[in-house]
């Protein structure tokens, strides 16, 4: 091939939970399940996570859900939580914030129905009600094969255009010109999608770079 396109995605990190697996699609959900959320109305739910998407997803919850938990590892949601979504959280009253708290385990027969959490300070565990948990702990790019051949920041996302500098072009490969938008360190590989480097992590996203790379492949092939 003369051109390449990754566009692998990335896989969410998996919460390493007693009988949390069974339970995924049933009740567990990985990144935001918003598709799910009125059918909470009335009920408890739980979403792991103290980031932006974690923020964002318990205040969509809280619309339709009678309570929502927000389980947290750190100490505080100051640790990697905008201020202007902590005021919000904190303002709205069927959000509950659980600092140095995790989940143990899970409960429930055909869907989830429970889960343990423990304070991590004191020790103490309390099973509550769940009838979704959503998990927003972070994703993986997996791009180790990628490792020889492109330059990547430092969680392995493939870097492009501006992003990759002098210093990042491969060795014995140096471009005459600027690389494109959305092309890596080696001339006519390209990368789209949540893999690139400081891409913004939705499906619109995701698929306008996809359309855009194909512009650029064709111009990539043109010049040669």
């Amino acid at each position: 091939a003369d051109c390449i396109l990754v566009a692998t995605g990335v896989a969410y990190r998996l919460l390493e939970v007693d009988g949390l697996a069974r339970f995924v699609g049933a009740g567990v959900y990985y990144g935001a399940a918003l598709s799910e959320a009125r059918l909470m109305a009335g009920e408890e739910i739980c979403v792991v996570g103290g980031a932006n998407s974690a923020g964002q997803a318990a205040l969509y919850f809280s619309r339709f859900a009678r309570r929502v938990r927000l389980i947290v590892r750190a100490s505080s949601l100051s640790v990697a939580m905008s201020h202007y979504l902590i005021g919000q959280i904190m303002a709205t009253e069927n959000i509950d914030v659980l600092c140095h708290t995790q989940v143990v385990e899970a409960h429930g027969g055909i869907a989830l129905e429970a889960v343990t959490i423990i304070d991590t300070l004191t020790g103490t565990r309390e099973t509550v009600p769940a009838r979704a948990l959503c998990v927003f702990i972070g994703a993986t790019p997996r791009t180790d094969w990628l490792a020889e051949l492109l330059a990547r920041d430092e969680q392995g996302y493939v870097l492009t255009g501006p992003d990759i500098g002098p210093e990042g072009r491969a060795p014995g490969r140096p471009l005459e010109r600027e690389p494109y938008l959305l092309e890596a360190s080696v001339p006519g590989i390209f990368a789209a999608g949540d893999v690139r480097a400081n891409s913004v992590k939705r499906v619109a996203s995701a698929a306008g770079e996809g359309a855009m790379s194909v512009q650029f492949i064709h111009q990539y092939r043109r010049e040669r």
